[in-house]
């Protein structure tokens, strides 16, 4: 059996059709950095220390909001915490900012994983995960 040859993800890009929102988002209540921008585009490039998400903006809003269980494309995307108090903690952060939850914390199967579902303010789904 051969290894892979990819080594992980470099970078994930989102269409976001709430580009400064979105950004917001990352850099405000997950606590990201801005990289850089492209204003041609345009784009924002945020990361957190380990991976980069560019946020490429729509050329106009979408006519229908992406359906999870209809269309072809990114059900959502995960990101890690440390701890499980983190998970709780920004849970609180996320509400007190206004952003739309799918679920609280709670456990993931049997545990001990616990895990969140959001949505950033462009409609991404936005899972929040403490491993366990």
């Amino acid at each position: 059996m051969s290894e892979p040859v990819t080594k992980g993800i470099h970078h994930l890009g989102l269409t976001v059709s709430k580009l400064e929102e979105s950004a917001a988002f990352f850099t405000s209540v997950l606590g990201w950095k801005e990289v850089r921008r492209d204003e041609i585009y345009p784009a924002i490039f945020v990361s957190d220390g380990t991976i980069m998400v560019t946020l490429w903006a729509t050329r106009e809003q979408p006519s229908t909001p992406f359906d999870k269980k209809r269309n072809v494309g990114l059900h959502h995307v995960a990101f890690a915490v440390e701890t499980e108090s983190d998970l709780t903690d920004l849970h609180q952060k996320l509400v007190g900012h206004g952003i739309e939850i799918e679920f609280p914390p709670e456990p993931l199967r049997q545990g001990p994983a616990r895990h969140l579902m959001c949505y950033d303010p462009s409609g991404i789904r936005v899972e929040i995960i403490w491993p366990g």
